[in-house]
């Protein structure tokens, strides 16, 4: 990032951090794990920090496959105490968070009848990978069966079904006519995690000036028993002090201990890529299904239709977590074989292709074992650090949120000697609140919210931001409504509201993060100019900071992304030249 930009913007966050500089609690990483601990402890009244290096929900957390999941294929490896949280959590947030997880309907190709039935137990037993081998008909049915048994939860999804041959292409009519069955089940999708984790990071602030957070802040060092943060945007360095230290910095675990003077190994993450493609025929051949099967070499694959475009993934390679992650051509190319095998008939092109990225898993350290097979399961490490306690989480994955930051939570109240007085089992996260399910409900929400607006622009809102919508159209209503000229689902004041009340510091945040516009390939010279201008009008940037936000912006865009930024929907790369 360019610390130089932003620094004319009063940072409000890390003020109140540098005026008190001590807590009870001091939270290390703002991914969806250290947020979800953060709002935790702020509902038990906790003087909590958490602190951030780069955008919240910006690293791994953003790198996901946006799915709520049971995970059925940790079955396999005998993690039944995982299968059985993970299934209880997604049942649990498809009530508590309405608004951004949805049931997801799955569809597994299945081309063998018995493969990998032989070789199941011995992965069981020993937790160990073996060779890969890709999943038949009868290791499924198993499989699909004992996950049912994990996920009745008063019907909250309908169980699996199994279809042959010819019902099957009745069905899915572009699926590879060399396919024997398919199975088809639910799970659940996160179509926005970085909106998700924002609201539960506004539910934690909300609790009062006890709960603080500040994003761009990174940790750096050790002083006299406190930690040594420093503010990202002015360089700024300062340190403070807390009883407990809790590391929830994913991948980068061991390197923030490090920074603090603990030596650790307690993490092996693995890299996992997507690339998003614009591509209607794919589109209309899923079904509105996400398209999902374990490869013969053990990798999990998704052909994944979302907001109107593909999404494909994923990988699972041994990374280091010192060196960017980065979707490659290898990738690339792993994919395109892996959508012919799936679709053969439906062509793919790297022309197709709107937005790429990568990530690194927060796993544990995992020796030999194929990174397919390693445990996602998650553990936490105490320790001292001076006078506090530090307290090291190792591994972690969105659907578990909740349960895990409670597990955390409980970890820290015992060593502050207090007592749990609220729990987040069954609290409603953000627009979650009041979220209207049915049709009905739905249109009387949008029928008294759009008086200010319209119904469609209301009913839209709603969709995008859940009942926190009411703000928004508030907002709207006293300040005016204009569509973006380059996108004109967002209006000008909808992207000033954002940028005033949700930590937005880099354009890159309001792109990436607070709207969904470079994922879905709308990121044009002319698009960055207009954002660029609007973020600058809120967070006071001179023309100088405004030019390099939108020179850093089109960089993190075409070299993290592989989006060629360019003047027309073609993306003729004009930035990038």
């Amino acid at each position: 990032m360019n610390a130089a930009s932003s620094s004319s913007a009063t940072r409000s966050s890390v003020q109140s951090l540098t005026e008190r500089p001590h807590a009870q609690v001091l939270v290390i990483g703002g991914g969806i794990n250290g947020i979800a601990t953060f709002r935790d402890l702020a509902l038990q009244g906790v003087d909590v920090v958490l602190v951030e290096r780069g955008d919240y929900c910006s690293g791994a957390s953003a790198a996901s496959s946006h799915m709520i999941h049971g995970g059925v294929r940790y079955l396999e490896n005998g993690e039944f105490r995982l299968v059985k949280e993970s299934v209880t959590e997604r049942n649990g947030l498809l009530k508590i968070a309405p608004h951004y997880v949805k049931p997801l309907e799955t569809t597994i190709p299945i081309f063998t009848t018995v493969s990998g039935v032989l070789s199941a137990p011995g992965r069981i037993l020993t937790h160990k990978g073996g060779k890969p081998k890709e999943r038949g008909a009868a290791l499924i049915k198993i499989g699909l069966t004992m996950y049912d048994s994990f996920s009745r939860d008063g019907g909250a999804v309908p169980r699996h079904r199994f279809h042959g041959y010819k019902k099957s292409m009745a069905d899915l009519p572009k699926l590879n006519d060399n396919l024997k069955y398919t199975a088809t089940y639910y799970d659940a999708s996160v179509h926005d995690p970085e909106r998700l984790a924002l609201d539960v990071l506004r539910d934690g602030l909300a609790q009062g000036p006890h709960a603080r957070a500040a994003n761009y802040v990174e940790a750096v060092g050790a002083s006299d028993g406190g930690v040594v943060l420093r503010d990202v945007v002015s360089g700024e360095e300062f340190a403070v002090k807390a009883d407990v230290v809790v590391n929830t910095s994913g991948p980068w675990t061991d390197l923030t201990n490090e920074a603090l003077g603990e030596k650790t190994a307690y993490m092996g993450g693995t890299k996992g890529s997507h690339i998003v493609l614009d591509n209607p025929e794919l589109l209309a051949a899923t079904k509105g299904r996400e398209i999902f099967f374990e490869n013969n070499d053990g990798r999990i694959v998704l052909i994944y239709p979302l907001k109107g475009k593909v999404m494909v993934g994923t990988t699972d390679l041994e990374a280091d977590v010192r060196e960017p992650a980065v979707c490659t051509e290898e990738e690339v190319d792993y994919f395109f074989g892996l959508v012919k095998h799936v679709f053969p008939t439906i062509d793919v092109n790297r022309e197709q292709i709107v937005y790429r990225f990568s990530g690194i898993r927060p796993l544990p350290g995992h020796g030999d074992t194929a990174p397919g097979f390693v445990s996602r399961d998650y553990r936490i490490v105490p320790s001292t650090f001076g006078t506090a306690t530090l307290l090291s989480l190792v591994g972690g994955k969105w659907t578990t949120f909740r349960a895990l930051a409670e597990h955390l939570s409980n970890e820290v109240l015992e060593r502050l000697h207090q007592t749990r007085s609220v729990s987040t089992l069954g609290m409603p996260i953000g627009g979650g609140r009041d979220y209207p399910i049915t049709d009905d409900a739905r249109t009387v929400w949008v029928t008294s919210h759009g008086r200010e607006v319209s119904r469609a622009r209301a009913d839209m809102l709603l969709e995008r931001y859940g009942t926190r919508a009411a703000a928004v159209i508030d907002e709207l209503a006293e300040s005016g409504d204009t569509p973006l000229e380059n996108a004109a689902e967002y209006s000008a004041q909808e992207i000033e509201y954002l940028v005033r009340t949700e930590s937005v510091v880099h354009l890159s945040d309001v792109l990436q993060r607070r709207t969904s516009l470079a994922f879905t390939g709308q990121a044009t010279d002319a698009l960055l100019a207009e954002l660029g201008s609007i973020t600058a009008g809120v967070l006071g940037w001179s023309s100088d900071e405004t030019a390099a936000e939108i020179a850093e912006a089109a960089r993190i865009l075409r070299e993290a992304h592989g989006v060629a930024v360019g003047s027309t929907s073609t993306k003729e790369d004009a930035l990038s030249k």
